[in-house]
């Protein structure tokens, strides 16, 4: 029933700054933006080893019962180096939410709160690394 993930969803009231913030975290530029010129209502990013979609909307076009308070589901990107990456989002201005901790052997998972509210979940996860080598393979 689920094959993959399509689009990650982040709300923010400024998505200027959020995009800015994003740019400089992924090392890229949103290659996606609507409308194009001017203030931004929505900005992609694709991310990673699958170039999963991250997009950053104006948060007053987010879905009826949207709160800015964290909860629900985290989702977790997966990261060569779970230090350098917790320690770049803090320097950054993120602010913690769960601290670096490992749930069994293989697995680590870290999570933040952006400037924007939303939460970002870093994780090194063996399993992925798995099924990575086995398409290049």
């Amino acid at each position: 029933m689920l094959r993959g993930l399509t689009t990650i969803s982040f709300y923010a009231h400024d998505v200027a700054a959020a995009r800015d913030w994003y740019a400089e975290l992924l090392g890229m530029e949103a290659y996606f933006q609507r409308p194009e010129q001017g203030d931004p209502v929505y900005v992609e990013f694709r991310v990673g080893d699958y170039q999963h979609e991250l997009g950053v909307i104006d948060a007053r076009f987010a879905p009826q019962g949207w709160s800015a308070e964290s909860g629900g589901a985290i989702v977790y990107w997966a990261v060569d180096d779970l230090e350098a990456a917790w320690e770049r989002l803090l320097e950054m201005g993120a602010v913690p939410f769960d601290k670096p901790t490992e749930r069994g052997p293989g697995f680590v998972t870290a999570s933040v709160r952006d400037p924007f509210g939303n939460i970002l979940g870093i994780m090194i996860n063996n399993h992925y690394m798995n099924v990575l080598a086995s398409r290049k393979g």
